[in-house]
């Protein structure tokens, strides 16, 4: 793959947006100041697709020896691939659409950007300025779609405005709590004379993300913590945007409380350590859902307190107090009272906590946490995550994700889809690193998986790159299997079909009496399961596309046909695991309920010892 990120691994430091290399004023057209100003930024791989609006700016693209353009079939994988390139990096995704449908066709991305918080810039053109206002051709209001899912939308009509906005959309993006910025920029901006020149001057001064936190509210949690016999901490998202995972760990071992990392938090702290209990919420160990249950105080680092952890929000974790931080203080106490919130960056706060944890243990010892450590080991040992065989003979979903992740290893990146196949990607890989997990928690996009995967490939080409994809949501966007083909981006795509949404009809098993309304796909079976059908047969589609295309069907194939997958390094690969269709996602909170209730399997729930049992009523 000839990108210039190749020299670049995924684990580097987050590039700092800052002014760049000077650059004397020069006259250039508008169009122009964009890539020259992308090049000052350091960019060096943007998706998308020209039209008629932003036609101006590809013409200079051409010329650029620095950025490197990737042609996506459709904008919306231009937008996720710009997700998948900063979750892998921690950088700003870039990508390009043009005015009208264009724009719109990244209203999808943009919305999971801000939701999942990642750092993206979208560039947009615009029709004239001159007519906008009149429905011209191709016209749209992007700038009023999508100021409610961006952290900033920019409508630029004057050329001269040109490196000041692109400046500022990358210190917005990629500062404070990260997210989508959008620049959409008028055909005559780009057409109009202007010059050129960097660094621009910055003018925010209604943006100022704090990033120290408080020395009296770091010093109050300390001493919760220090008092405290049944602390969790509680890691969400936040952690890997801030880039603080060897300070946290540092800071859990100092303490020695169990961990929890939420869906968007999986590989900030190592599946394999001993203070790791697992993924918290509707879908989590039980473990991990029952210590928050229990405990009398959540450390809570980075994350929202969204209803998929907290389940029916007035019973969980009734008995403990809140340290809450944060880099955005509107998620403080939005869900959650916090008894002590701490607003900052984590990559302060965190050894900040952590030293003046370490102060007052030396002053007044360490807390005995052996007996709550005993009582989560036994949650551990009594309920273990797992799965069992499916009845109808089918292979196992699970049993497919682990082989996968057993051969990649924690040196891959995984990007998933969303309904069943995301959670058991998110349990049964094995997670070790930051970065090395990526899917869409907030928004819940179908379609996420390939377009990310490929973004990711592109940021980390040496890294074995899995898209972990349902056969529902690889349909939504595996156009993209071209792009990947025709530019030698070698990702593995693994289709978990079961031949039906999968999600949606185990909700409709639970909760609507089996009644299968219009959730079968006939990818692999009739909808009575008597015969076999291919609509699409993936593994022609795949080499349709330029891909490698396996099947896999039976258990006694599975390692060999991963094997195969592996083997390819020189083009992507499909492979359609044929899974049986009843296999369930498990345990499972059902929504609105309390996390106490959560169930181990179809109306089975644990059976806690009296000392042990997370009821909000005791």
């Amino acid at each position: 793959m000839s990108s210039p990120a190749a020299t670049r691994t995924a684990s580097a430091a987050p590039r700092i947006y800052g002014p760049g290399r000077p650059v004397e004023p020069v006259p250039v057209t508008g169009s122009e100041s964009i890539i020259r100003s992308l090049e000052a930024l350091g960019v060096t791989d943007v998706f998308g697709i020209p039209g008629g609006a932003i036609l101006p700016t590809y013409d200079p693209l051409m010329d650029s020896a620095e950025v490197n353009h990737i042609l996506v079939r459709h904008e919306q994988g231009a937008g996720h691939a710009a997700q998948g390139y900063a979750m892998a990096t921690g950088e700003v995704g870039v990508c390009f659409a043009t005015s009208g449908p264009g724009a719109t066709n990244l209203v999808t991305p943009l919305a999971d950007a801000h939701m999942d918080s990642v750092p993206m810039v979208a560039i947009t053109g615009q029709v004239n300025a001159q007519v906008i206002g009149t429905d011209a051709f191709q016209e749209a209001d992007i700038v009023g779609i999508t100021t409610p899912i961006t952290k900033h939308s920019y409508l630029v009509t004057d050329a001269d405005e040109i490196p000041r906005v692109m400046a500022e959309a990358f210190h917005l993006a990629s500062t404070g709590r990260p997210g989508p910025v959008l620049v959409d920029v008028t055909k005559s901006a780009q057409n109009a004379r202007t010059t050129f020149s960097w660094p621009p001057k910055v003018d925010l001064p209604g943006y100022r993300p704090v990033t120290r936190g408080h020395a009296k509210q770091v010093r109050e949690a300390a001493k919760l913590i220090g008092e405290s016999r049944r602390p969790v901490f509680y890691v969400g998202g936040g952690l890997v945007k801030a880039g603080a995972f060897d300070e946290f760990r540092r800071l859990a071992e100092t303490v020695g409380a169990p961990v929890v990392t939420t869906l968007m938090a999986r590989g900030a702290f190592p599946d394999s350590h001993e203070l790791n209990i697992g993924m918290p919420g509707m879908h989590g160990t039980v473990a991990a859902v029952a210590a928050m249950q229990r405990s009398d105080l959540l450390i809570t680092l980075g994350a929202r307190f969204d209803d998929r952890v907290t389940g029916q929000l007035d019973t969980f974790a009734p008995g403990a107090r809140v340290i809450h931080a944060d880099v955005d203080p509107a998620e403080i106490g939005k869900n959650r009272r916090a008894d002590v919130p701490i607003v900052g960056s984590l990559k302060e706060v965190v050894p900040e906590l952590t030293a003046a944890v370490e102060d007052r243990t030396a002053r007044h010892g360490r807390p005995d946490l052996d007996p709550w450590m005993s009582q989560i080991r036994r949650f551990q040992t009594t309920y273990p995550l797992g799965y069992t065989p499916p009845e109808d003979g089918g292979m196992a979903p699970q049993k497919v994700i682990e082989r996968i992740s057993d051969a990649a290893g924690p040196e891959a990146v995984y990007a998933a889809g969303v309904g069943q196949h995301q959670m058991w990607a998110a349990q049964f890989v094995k997670y070790e690193r930051p970065r090395q997990w990526l899917n869409s928690g907030g928004l819940g996009t179908m379609g996420y998986a390939v377009p990310a995967a490929m973004g990711a490939q592109v940021a980390a080409p040496e890294r074995t790159v899995w898209a972990i994809d349902g056969d529902g949501c690889f349909q939504m966007t595996n156009q993209e299997l071209a792009t990947c083909a025709i530019n030698g981006i070698p990702i593995k795509v693994a289709v978990i079909n079961n031949s039906s949404l999968g999600m949606v009809r185990q909700w409709q098993t639970l909760f609507y009496d089996s009644r299968y309304s219009h959730t079968h796909l006939n990818t692999a079976l009739t909808p009575d399961g008597a015969d076999v059908v291919r609509i699409p047969d993936f593994v022609a589609l795949a080499e349709a596309y330029g891909c490698v295309g396996l099947r896999c069907e039976r258990d006694e194939d599975l390692d060999d046909v991963i094997a195969q997958a592996m083997a390819v390094t020189d083009r992507p690969v499909v492979v359609d695991f044929v899974v049986s269709r009843d296999s369930m996602v498990w345990p499972m909170v059902p929504a609105g309920v309390s996390n106490s209730d959560i169930q181990v399997a179809h109306n089975i729930k644990p059976e806690w010892d009296d000392e042990e049992a997370p009821d909000e009523h005791q």
